[in-house]
């Protein structure tokens, strides 16, 4: 594994370049208009770094479903009744072994294409994570592009048997798929399969609805759910071997890292089976499995044998309630006393493709207020921390696009435009000249936070201390809405203090004694300290006798660094 502490941006790979400003809701692609790979350009990539990137996570790189006529590139064509929007969904695969032909200059070279974007990334100095999907597939899942001697999946199976070990899909034999879904959308001829195999989201029946992932299916690792719930194991199952046959496929394109959708959906054996074996030919690969059952993490970690897990029924969760409902800001010390002993092993973040935009209705309302939350997501450990494209403008993803509808989300399923990222990259020239002050104002807060939380030892490397406990009578202090958090490392403390309240505070701030032994501080009763947000210094009292006295602005926060 690498140093813990690095940024995540993630990116809806199809959306980053697109500058169409026409767009109709629902448009197919010729009308609305699709981004490419080559948008990634070096200077693109130098200002994602810039904003204290490490890494960059191209979400939606492999081909999956689409309503977008392809077969002049002998691409099979998808049938629109089991596609989620005209571009159709990233996590619906439709060949595991071929790149997405929307995201090509050129379709017939759209490999080279991603193999020219990796390497493009890692001269810019960042690293490449990719999606991997594991736990189903497009309802007409088959690769035109797998290499020599590669079975497909499905190809053998007993479609008679509703489950074997050896078959790669669950089937519901002698019934064909009925579904309460239009099998008939769009087509001249209705959508038909027989014999009906399970849904992705584990629906064993023929009948999936709207509310289903009924456009995919679920692939069979060995687990018998409806009888059950049996493991077999042993033999290896076949869907085990072509799964890490795809892993390989792609590590061998130079990425650097897999972000596995619906890990928990997948037998934790199959990852405890696999990542080690993917790791012997490429040790520096990292995993990180979307993983949402805190009871599971610990199995994930070291049975599956992840590098990283999302923190967001604890994190995430907690940070969104503290922000927009009021909940304690006490609270957040619980997130890492559950976490003991895998504290490192979390991915942080405020937003992702799944989630809704800080900015939305359905969050925030506007991004200021996340600036606390932000700052304790990127700042609290040595974990890794993850932003999604748009996040440092304050994108409010209140579009509705089509498929997806007005829902505070970015779309994965429509052709699209992302206001500001288009108005960011303004033709790919990055002038900030279409952004408002707001929006630059936040990015060169991001931007401070993100590189912060890399460049400065003791929030990279250091020692995490919580000071909550030793506030929470303390007057001069609001337990309810402020937290604060000690980081140090050698002779490098920094003390850090969120206000998440719009009226700005000001604070005393106890540091006890357990702590000035602990984290061996010594004692002084002024010391000079500057704030990492803002380079402007003050002083401040260190002692387990004195408050830290300081003021904080609303929504807002300070990192006090004191060379001790």
């Amino acid at each position: 594994m690498q140093d813990n502490k690095f940024v995540i941006y993630q990116v809806f790979t199809r959306l980053f370049g697109n500058n169409n400003t026409r767009l109709t809701p629902n448009g197919d692609k010729a009308t609305n208009g699709c981004g490419r790979m080559a948008d990634f350009t070096t200077k693109a990539l130098e200002e994602i770094k810039a904003l204290g990137a490490t890494h960059i996570w191209y979400t939606g790189i492999i081909e999956h479903a689409t309503q977008t006529d392809y077969r002049r590139h002998g691409i099979r064509p998808d049938h629109p009744a089991v596609v989620k929007g005209k571009a159709g969904s990233p996590y619906a695969i439709k060949d595991y072994y071929d790149v997405d032909p929307d995201l090509a200059t050129s379709v017939p070279e759209r490999v080279k294409e991603f193999e020219n974007l990796v390497k493009r990334t890692h001269k810019a100095g960042l690293k490449v994570i990719m999606d991997f999907v594991p736990n189903h597939v497009a309802r007409q899942y088959a690769s035109d592009a797998k290499p020599e001697g590669v079975i497909d999946l499905g190809e053998e199976d007993n479609k008679d048997w509703a489950f074997s070990p050896q078959n790669n899909f669950y089937y519901i034999p002698g019934t064909k798929l009925e579904g309460h879904i239009d099998l008939a959308k769009d087509a001249a001829e209705p959508y038909v399969e027989y014999p009906a195999k399970a849904t992705g989201n584990d629906r064993f029946d023929a009948w999936p609805d709207v509310n289903d992932w009924y456009e995919t299916v679920k692939l069979n690792y060995g687990v018998d759910y409806q009888g059950g719930r049996t493991w077999h194991f042993d033999p290896i199952p076949n869907t085990w071997v072509k799964m890490r046959d795809i892993l390989l496929y792609w590590a061998a394109k130079g990425i650097d890292g897999f972000r596995c959708d619906m890990a928990e959906m997948v037998p934790c054996a199959f990852w405890g089976w696999v990542i080690p074996q993917v790791k012997e030919q490429y040790p520096d690969l990292i995993f990180i499995a979307e993983v949402y059952n805190p009871n599971e993490y610990r199995n994930y970690i070291w049975g599956g044998k992840f590098d990283y897990l999302y923190d967001k029924v604890g994190l995430y969760d907690t940070l969104k309630a503290v922000t927009c409902y009021g909940q304690s800001a006490a609270a957040i010390t619980g997130c890492w006393q559950s976490l003991e002993g895998i504290q490192t092993n979390m991915l942080n973040f405020l937003e992702n493709h799944d989630e809704q935009r800080i900015a939305s209705d359905f969050f925030a309302g506007n991004a200021e207020k996340a600036r606390p939350a932000m700052i304790v997501s990127a700042c609290m450990n040595t974990n890794p921390v993850m932003v999604y494209f748009g996040q440092e403008f304050g994108e409010r993803g209140m579009d509705e696009e089509g498929f997806s509808g007005r829902d505070g989300r970015t779309t994965i399923f429509d052709y699209w435009t992302v206001d500001t990222i288009r108005r960011w990259r303004n033709g790919g020239k990055f002038d900030g000249k279409l952004l408002t002050d707001e929006e630059k104002a936040l990015q060169a807060f991001y931007t401070r936070v993100l590189n912060l939380c890399t460049s400065e030892n003791a929030l990279a490397e250091g020692t995490f201390y919580d000071l909550m406990y030793a506030n929470y009578d303390n007057p001069r202090f609001n337990s309810h809405r402020q937290y604060t958090f000690l980081r140090k490392l050698k002779k490098e403390l920094i003390l850090v203090v969120v206000n998440f309240d719009e009226a700005p505070a000001e604070v005393g701030i106890n540091i006890p004694a357990h702590a000035f032994d602990f984290l061996e501080i010594p004692t002084k009763e002024t010391v000079k300290a500057t704030d990492l947000l803002t380079g402007k210094r003050e002083d401040i009292a260190l002692s387990p006798t004195l408050q830290v006295s300081t003021r904080v602005d609303g929504f807002s926060g300070k990192v006090l660094k004191v060379k001790l």
